[in-house]
């Protein structure tokens, strides 16, 4: 059913977000000025013919028309599978004591992981002898791996399980701290290829996406490199207007997976509520 939720007017006003139901279909929210707008999409169809669903009306606008989205829009995904509210809620808990955290984020990635893949990865058809029979079959194509790119140190955490959802991965880590007066990312440890195969599937990983800082550094180091916009995917366990808007502005095409949208970033450059520091609490540190 559609319906309208408030939200903060500082929200990016061109920025998409899905928040997966099935695997049919996706109720896709707009960020406007001052509210959500819910849409259904069916899969066997392009994002550029979604048909938008009449909602209730406002002052200025009594019914949404038929109007394609573009493609080279940056879309968040927020699923809202009841184990992944469960695991953010862990996750927010400050008395969750540092393994049941680190447990909880591993948990929340490996969900994650499984949305962001839906639809992405490269296979192979063929057929094999089963105990019964032949069977035609479909694998994932271990000749076109993932690049899996955890930002540390809590990137570690939230993508421990990486291996157990995708078959063929490379992983490469990134250690980027964020300077606590200015704010701004300081690169300590790059061990990225001098460049990545046209066409690479990328996942980034980094829990908090606060003020964009981190993971916009990231992302131009993996473009440096030859990724494409359109085959980079982001995992974060919890996301803040700030980051969406960088991201939004910077990265056309890019796809964002999240756990949940948190409303604002305060002077310190921390989500709130969000869940505090993700690499002390999941290292105990």
């Amino acid at each position: 059913m559609a319906r309208v939720i408030t939200s903060p007017t500082h929200f990016p006003t061109d920025l998409a977000i899905f928040s997966r139901r099935n695997v049919i279909t996706t109720r896709f929210y707009r960020i406007g000025s001052s509210q959500f707008r819910s849409e259904k999409i069916s899969r066997s169809r392009s994002l550029s013919t979604i048909v938008r669903q009449p909602i209730r009306a406002t002052n200025s606008q009594a019914t949404m028309e038929k109007q394609p989205i573009s493609e080279e829009k940056m879309l968040v995904f927020v699923p809202p599978h009841a184990l992944i509210k469960h695991w953010v809620s862990v996750l927010r808990n400050d008395q969750t004591p540092c393994p049941v955290f680190k447990n909880a984020m591993a948990e929340l990635g490996r969900l994650l992981m499984y949305e962001a893949s839906r639809d992405w990865l490269p296979t192979i058809s063929g057929e094999i002898q089963s105990p019964m029979g032949v069977a035609s079959v479909e694998f994932i194509d271990p000749r076109e791996p993932v690049t899996i790119v955890p930002i540390l140190r809590a990137g570690l955490a939230l993508v421990e399980h990486a291996s157990s959802i995708l078959p063929a991965t490379k992983t490469y880590h990134l250690g980027i701290c964020r300077n606590e007066e200015t704010l701004q990312p300081h690169v300590y440890l790059n061990k990225l290829p001098d460049n990545l195969p046209e066409g690479s599937r990328v996942l980034v990983v980094d829990p908090m996406l606060a003020t964009g800082g981190t993971i916009v550094a990231a992302i131009d180091l993996l473009k440096d490199r030859g990724a494409d916009n359109k085959n980079i995917k982001v995992i974060s366990a919890v996301a803040a207007p700030p980051a969406l808007q960088k991201l939004s502005e910077k990265f056309p095409g890019l796809h964002v997976y999240t756990g949940t949208i948190d409303p604002t970033v305060n002077d310190k450059g921390f989500i709130i509520p969000g869940l505090g520091d993700a690499g002390d609490r999941s290292f105990g540190t």
